[in-house]
């Protein structure tokens, strides 16, 4: 390739080593299963030893096709300048596979201080094509829309320019992975090395023959060999990838390079992966569909973040879990995580202080916020991603079921003075007996009504008050109730969604992968039994095998009775995604024809059908 060398090959992977043994049974074997139930904390590997690669963390350096870009202009602002001449260079694994150059007709003179550096001159232009006439021809040649990845020496130049006429002409910019040689530069090569870091010294410094002139081929030119010195150095920093060289900020610390040792029998399978400390403690539980790709990017000058890096520093050892398919891999990690709350995990570490809103099963009924679910018959809606969102669709209820807000203890024999919501209308006031227990009953149906069947009422009369509240320009009031409906109809959609799940003794459903059919065992909500169906297995001996050893799961109160709430929407999205195809269904599956999902297109949870703060 001209201006550089080819980078040397790495040597690639061992492959074929044989995948980690999972618990499970014979039946399991026999039958070709992946998985089963109940899942094991630990999985028994036997591995052959390979050498690990990076070539597999994202898309290869060597793969990716690079279009380096200079631009000549006559001035240095994208909104009052044009361009003169345009040159580009195609290059993907150390080979030039194609260069574009052409003059501009900038449609400006040309400055004579402009000339006297690019020796471009108005006569030079006036016969050339307008920028309108060359921009298809050269993002056709770039292919920016298909993967190609643009490379510029002071990129934003460059791009600025080419955006705006892009927009001017009515051209769709591709908006495509952009690398800067400049930057790059910097980070990679100190000041003691060179002066500064102009395309010219990288240029003499790297010793590229082609050395820039401001001319935009030449430049183009030059700036190829520049982009492959750098790449050079990038590979002793362990990037290799695309992906890598995007987020590259800095060197891995010397604690990432001295445990990249810990990846290297992790195998290339879907699963679990868990970082240990010395002692044995989880530190960090994570998913993947490629379990060495992800491990490997810990130890990469990719992962930059600190909590990270600090956690790797501690680590002594990755565990890792093979699962059959993805939705087992996703489920063992939010079981894993939940079990083991590891100190570097952030989400679903406390399933256990997810918020819902409670009916009260009392004389006198009222809604209340409670952490645990309780085989008490009442209603449950949530969960709830926070106290705060709870609150706010208990307030929308509130607003149209003049249920009591008080938590006091009273019977019709033992009155008690009525509280100021008595006087605003908002509560009937049971407590001092101006409103008979049927009367309350009558709001407490009401409000069960909407918790568990029929929301309609709710919507209608909080979106007619918030129109009227639109109507008089109160804006910020129609804003909040706006917010309390959404809240509202997100919670008690998802617990109906939950409930729905959790009334099935057994789903057995499928979903054709790349690998085969992914067949997962539900029930009550819990995923019990998982398995990759290989192609030429019968399916009904596999099917059989499977439902034969999952786990067994007893039925239990309230939307989410044997399994976490995650863990139940992981399944519903799995059960939602294209291509699944229900196998075996023990009872109908339906949720409530007038609940809350009714109103999910029609108002997106009340944010579309009512106005935004002005």
């Amino acid at each position: 390739m001209r201006g550089g060398c080819d980078r040397p090959r790495r040597p690639r992977a061992r492959r074929g080593h044989p995948r980690g043994v999972l618990a499970g049974t014979s039946a399991d074997r026999a039958a070709g299963a992946v998985g089963g139930s109940p899942y094991p904390d630990r999985v028994a590997q036997q591995q052959l030893p390979f050498q690990g690669s990076l070539d597999d963390l994202g898309t290869p350096l060597a793969d990716t096709t690079f279009v380096i870009v200079d631009l000549e202009t006559t001035g240095s602002r994208a909104d009052g300048a044009g361009i003169t001449e345009i040159g580009a260079v195609r290059v993907r694994g150390g080979e030039v596979l194609g260069e574009f150059a052409t003059l501009v007709n900038p449609g400006v003179p040309v400055p004579p201080f402009i000339t006297l550096l690019t020796g471009i001159t108005q006569a030079m232009v006036a016969p050339a094509p307008r920028v309108e006439q060359v921009l298809p021809a050269f993002l056709e040649f770039a292919g920016l829309d298909r993967g190609a990845v643009l490379v510029a020496h002071n990129a934003p130049f460059d791009v600025g320019f080419l955006k705006a006429v892009c927009a001017a002409h009515g051209f769709m910019w591709p908006n495509p992975p952009v690398v800067d040689t400049v930057p790059l530069a910097r980070r990679l090569v100190p000041r003691d090395e060179v002066r500064d870091h102009k395309l010219g010294t990288l240029a003499a410094h790297f010793g590229v023959p082609d050395r820039p002139t401001h001319r935009a081929l030449d430049d183009a030119r030059a700036t190829v060999g520049v982009l492959h010195a750098l790449l050079e150095r990038l590979g002793s920093f362990g990037v290799d990838t695309l992906e890598e060289l995007r987020a590259f900020r800095s060197a891995p610390s010397a604690a990432q390079l001295r445990k990249r040792r810990l990846a290297e029998d992790v195998p290339e399978r879907p699963g679990v992966y868990v970082f240990e400390d010395a002692r044995g403690e989880t530190l960090y539980v994570g998913k993947s569909r490629n379990l060495r790709r992800r491990v490997m990017s810990y130890f990469t000058a990719s992962e930059t973040r600190g909590r990270v890096r600090e956690m790797i520093a501690l680590a002594e050892r990755v565990t890792p879990i093979v699962c059959g398919t993805e939705l087992e891999a996703e489920v063992r990690e939010l079981r894993l995580i939940a079990e083991r709350k590891p100190p570097y995990n952030r989400r679903s570490r406390n399933p256990e202080r997810a918020v819902w809103l409670k009916l009260t099963r009392e004389r006198y009924p009222r809604l209340s916020l409670v952490r645990r679910i309780l085989d008490d018959g009442a209603p449950y809606v949530g969960p709830f991603r926070s106290a705060r969102e709870a609150e706010l669709a208990r307030d929308a209820l509130h607003h149209v079921v003049p249920l009591r807000q008080c938590t006091h203890r009273f019977s019709p024999a033992k009155p008690i003075a009525a509280c100021v919501l008595a006087e605003l209308g908002r509560c009937g006031a049971p407590c001092d007996g101006r409103e008979s227990a049927e009367e309350y009953a009558g709001h407490a149906a009401r409000a069960e009504l909407a918790l568990t069947g029929g929301a309609e009422a709710v919507v209608r009369a909080l979106t007619e008050h918030i129109r009227r509240l639109s109507e008089q320009l109160r804006y910020e009031e129609a804003a909040a109730h706006r917010d309390r409906l959404a809240a509202l109809l997100t919670g008690v959609a998802r617990s109906q969604r939950l409930t729905a799940l959790a009334r099935l003794p057994q789903l057995v459903a499928g979903r054709r992968s790349a690998a085969g059919w992914e067949v997962c065992v539900v029930r009550y909500g819990r995923l019990a039994g998982t398995g990759l169906m290989r192609p030429g297995t019968d399916p009904h001996a596999f099917v059989r095998a499977l439902v034969d050893t999952a786990e067994t799961v007893l039925p239990g109160a309230g939307p989410a009775p044997r399994a976490g709430a995650a863990e139940m929407e992981c399944v519903l999205r799995w059960l939602d995604s294209p291509g699944v195809r229900l196998v075996e269904l023990d009872t109908p599956w339906t949720c409530p024809v007038d609940g809350a999902e009714k109103y999910r297109d029609l108002t997106d949870w009340g944010r579309e059908a009512v106005p935004a703060r002005r």
